[in-house]
């Protein structure tokens, strides 16, 4: 019944997940979320964000930012991580998930997608067929639309970790 919003993987944070293994197996492309997931909700890119970025492109992968933001939010943001970016995503319609992937090079076997809400990222990633990660939101104030829809992710996460002791 909420199939369609399970992550493939958890992580407490983007920065924690293992990018060399990825590309290792053969992932190529990453298209990020920024707002709580690599910064918290409308923060500027940090020292730690850069760094990620910086290393991420060293190990060959190629990068997209991936917002419902408006342009000028998106840019100062990628201004300081040097990435691709697409603004008024329109998430979780897969639109926008494909024109990342296009601009990456990638195809969905070899993109992954990194964001923090189940309803909007995971959902449109799933849709268009990326490997996702669902990552534990950076900070806890947030906009009271995103806080009225954690409620509703709770429960489906509820679902989702218990089909996954089911499986063992």
């Amino acid at each position: 019944m909420f199939e369609c919003f399970y992550p493939d993987y958890e992580e407490k944070s983007a920065y924690e997940i293992d990018y060399e293994i990825l590309y290792e197996k053969g992932f190529r492309g990453i298209i990020f979320d920024i707002d709580n997931t690599l910064v918290p909700h409308g923060a500027p890119a940090d020292d730690r964000a850069v760094e990620l970025f910086k290393r991420l492109h060293g190990i060959g992968f190629k990068t997209v930012l991936l917002s419902n933001n408006k342009e000028p939010r998106v840019k100062s943001f990628n201004d300081r991580v040097g990435s691709q970016y697409i603004f008024k995503a329109g998430k979780p319609a897969q639109s926008g998930y494909l024109k990342a992937m296009e601009k990456l090079g990638t195809g969905p076997d070899s993109t992954i997608f990194v964001g923090d809400q189940l309803f909007t990222d995971v959902w449109g990633a799933k849709k268009a067929g990326i490997r996702t990660y669902l990552t534990k939101p950076i900070d806890s104030k947030e906009e009271i639309q995103i806080v009225l829809k954690r409620y509703l992710e709770k429960i489906v996460l509820f679902f989702y970790h218990k089909s996954m002791e089911e499986l063992g």
